[in-house]
């Protein structure tokens, strides 16, 4: 997939409304079941965040992506 490609597919996920919603919705129920997990149960807690930090990064990516900043397979070498 060409960068023009991958940056005007990200623009096109952005541009949806569902898209925003479905996100807000996981990241929202990850951030509850860390929170409501018990005190005791770290694994679950830790599961949890990591959710939460795996959808922040994938929001992250696609908005770099959509900016058209960068080579997202990384085997072009900056300038």
């Amino acid at each position: 997939m060409r960068k023009e490609d991958k940056t005007a597919a990200a623009r096109v996920l952005l541009d949806m409304p569902l898209f925003h919603l479905l996100m807000d919705e996981l990241e929202t129920a990850a951030v509850n079941g860390c929170v409501n997990a018990k005190h005791t149960d770290h694994e679950t807690r830790a599961a949890f965040a990591a959710e939460v930090r795996a959808i922040r990064n994938f929001r992250g990516k696609l908005k770099f992506l959509a900016e058209g900043q960068a080579n997202a397979d990384g085997k072009e070498a900056p300038a």
